[in-house]
């Protein structure tokens, strides 16, 4: 299964989105009573979107399926390919629903993306570097069957 180098992709890409669940994904600002300012951070399970749960969830499962299709190239693109598109609709409801993730009775003051929310990016990096991976693959294939 770990046979290619995108099978180490699509596992860094699986593990990134995942991550989304463990750290903080936006970091709440806001002054108390007494005037002193507090922080703290919100993680993926406290937003209450269940829309971003299952999108995250996915992320995590596609790339880790993607790695069992390697013996179909083309399955492999086309579910890493998915993936990225998930991701990037994680990152629009994300920056559309963030203000909504916050409710608290003193004002906020400010919200912040945190490192959890950067997550996703660094999973679509590395399923980018997975399908350049596939694309040599299939170059290589060709090539073989040209000498043959």
């Amino acid at each position: 299964m770990i046979q290619r180098i995108q099978s180490i992709w699509l596992l860094l890409a699986a593990l990134f989105s995942s991550l989304a669940f463990v750290l903080d994904v936006l970091t709440v600002r806001w002054y108390a009573l007494n005037g002193t300012e507090m922080e703290r951070g919100i993680q993926l399970l406290e937003h209450s979107n269940y829309m971003l749960i299952a999108i995250v969830i996915f992320t995590v499962l596609l790339p880790t399926l993607a790695i069992f299709f390697y013996k179909n190239r083309k399955q492999q693109k086309w579910v890493a390919i998915f993936s990225i598109l998930l991701n990037i609709a994680f990152i629009a409801l994300y920056i559309a629903s963030k203000d909504k993730a916050v409710v608290q009775k003193p004002p906020v003051q400010n919200t912040a993306f945190a490192f959890g929310g950067f997550m996703p990016v660094f999973s679509i990096i590395f399923l980018i570097m997975a399908i350049r991976g596939i694309n040599k693959d299939e170059k290589l294939v060709k090539s073989l069957d040209r000498l043959r």
